[in-house]
């Protein structure tokens, strides 16, 4: 019987070389894995690319949900407090969150952008070009100089597996060029993503106002170090064809599907885990002027729910505490908003819709923020006479936003003592303030902008965290310093010591902002 095995498999490979012999195409063929294709239409890899990248920054990990949120406290840590007095946020922690990028989104843009250059499709590369944008804003203003120009390259002419750590001053002077560029190129651009793009289902001119809003957010950060760079980059992004948002409707908002596959990131983590508590530091802002999105933003108190005499119905929580001087706090102060849960969770059922919750890459109510900004500051082409009319269009866009839509409760807040527009120095700390709030759930950007404001001045260290002040950037990873030390160590060099407390390039010049309070910025 083995012999006669042998002997038919024998035949069976001598039919199978005679078969391909005359055709050395099929030969080669048969290294082929067609499930696993050799190279993947842009449509496709551009779909991954984008909810990558809504993942990493607006999602479960430390540059959101389990980092930042806590640093820029509109959240706080009620059980495991290591983030939130910035134990996990050093170096041993920092990894995933510096590598990911590079090796994930960023990586498939630079394919997508290669495609559509190669096809000559300004609707494949253009969005490609300004979501990496986006992506690598994020990466820069969390560590300061970054790789940059020599990253991403692969295996192409002049690459390395050692990329030059970029300073940020230079980062930034190629953002406002490459924004200009995508934005120009979409004009005349056909849609050629379609529904590979859920952002903007591939639409040129929305791509167009998101590059120009990106491109205002970018230039407002360099204000203090740069106000005539920052005053030439708002002039050209609110002059920019199609402009920049004018309503939620062309907000950049990620739909989640929340179909138990591609869920939005704050429900996932939430079903769960119940360590997330409101921070006293948004709340108690909050709740001294009534605001309507208090009862979004968060949670009743398990107490109050309970008829517990005296207590509050909503409540935020000290950060930056012990575990065991949080737990008092367990049911004592509000979990972030029922809209953020996804029903059932392994310790009750909250919410219902969180799944399919939609992500704000940039909203509309932010763009209105730096636009009422720049007029307080005369930049962009405005005047202050036209602050308080965008400042009154932001609150109200972020009140639709999160669902208030009731004009009588809008009104009746943006016109409180507390809220009403004041001119000068005022009316930047009051838009500074309200911009914070509008943040919520984009922690990163949130950060970026107290470090740039220093509003709310009540933010500071909570009295158990590591070091005395707010971070101003996270620690490089120890992944970098065991494979690119060398290029890491002159970054370190020309940008100061590798701790939360040295200063990147656009915060350089605290004292310029006018809404900054001195050295007890961020200092407990």
């Amino acid at each position: 019987m083995m012999n006669k095995l042998r002997v038919v498999s024998l035949g069976a490979v001598a039919v199978l070389i005679g078969t391909v012999a005359c055709n050395n195409d099929k030969l080669t063929s048969l290294n082929v894995n067609p499930n696993n294709p050799e190279d993947v239409p842009a449509t496709t890899i551009f779909t991954m690319a984008e909810r990558s990248a809504v993942a990493e920054w607006l999602g479960g990990g430390i540059a959101d949900l389990r980092g930042t949120e806590w640093l820029v406290q509109h959240l706080a840590e009620v059980q495991y407090p290591d983030e939130d007095d910035y134990k996990r946020l050093q170096a041993s922690s920092t990894s995933g969150l510096f590598d990911a990028p590079y090796r994930g989104e960023l990586e498939d843009l630079q394919k997508v952008i290669l495609k559509g250059t190669k096809a000559n499709s300004p609707g494949t590369y253009a969005p490609a070009q300004i979501l990496r944008t986006w992506d690598f804003s994020y990466l820069t203003n969390t560590f300061g100089d970054i790789p940059y120009f020599q990253a991403l390259k692969g295996d192409s002419i002049g690459s390395t597996l050692t990329p030059a750590y970029d300073m940020q001053k230079n980062i930034y002077a190629d953002f406002f060029s490459v924004l200009d560029a995508a934005s120009k190129s979409l004009s005349t651009a056909a849609n050629a993503l379609g529904a590979a793009d859920p952002l903007y289902n591939g639409d040129p001119k929305s791509w167009q106002r998101f590059a120009n809003s990106l491109r205002a957010r970018l230039a407002l950060q360099l204000v203090n170090v740069d106000p005539t760079t920052a005053n030439t980059q708002l002039t050209a992004a609110f002059a920019a064809p199609s402009g920049v948002f004018a309503s939620n409707a062309q907000s950049a908002v990620f739909p989640w599907p929340g179909d138990g596959v591609y869920n939005n990131p704050w429900a996932d983590n939430f079903t769960g885990r119940d360590d997330h508590r409101m921070s006293q530091t948004l709340m108690n802002i909050m709740l001294s002027t009534n605001d309507p999105r208090i009862g979004i933003y968060a949670q009743p108190t398990a107490d109050w729910e309970g008829g517990v005499a005296g207590a509050a119905k909503y409540a935020g929580m000290p950060n930056g505490l012990t575990q065991s001087t949080a737990s008092v706090y367990f049911t004592s102060t509000s979990r972030p908003g029922a809209i953020f849960y996804p029903g059932q969770t392994i310790y009750g059922f909250f919410g219902g819709s969180g799944k399919g919750l939609p992500a704000y890459v940039m909203t509309y109510a932010e763009v209105a923020f730096i636009e009422a900004e720049a007029a307080e500051r005369s930049l962009g082409g405005l005047t202050p006479a036209q602050a308080p009319a965008f400042y009154n269009a932001a609150i109200k866009a972020s009140m639709e936003q999160w669902g208030v839509t009731d004009a009588a409760t809008i009104a009746n807040f943006i016109s409180g003592p507390q809220v009403a527009y004041q001119a000068g120095t005022a009316g930047l700390t009051q838009i500074a303030v309200q911009k914070w709030i509008a943040l919520y759930t984009d922690g990163a950007q949130a950060w970026a902008e107290w470090r740039r404001t220093c509003q709310p001045s009540t933010l500071v260290p909570g009295p158990f965290a590591i070091i005395g002040t707010v971070p101003r950037r996270f620690e490089y990873s120890n992944t970098e310093t065991s494979v690119n030390g060398s290029e890491l160590s002159k970054a370190v060099s020309r940008q100061g010591a590798d701790l939360f407390q040295t200063r990147m390039y656009w915060d350089m010049n605290p004292s310029a902002a006018p809404t900054y309070p001195g050295a007890t910025c961020g200092t407990r």
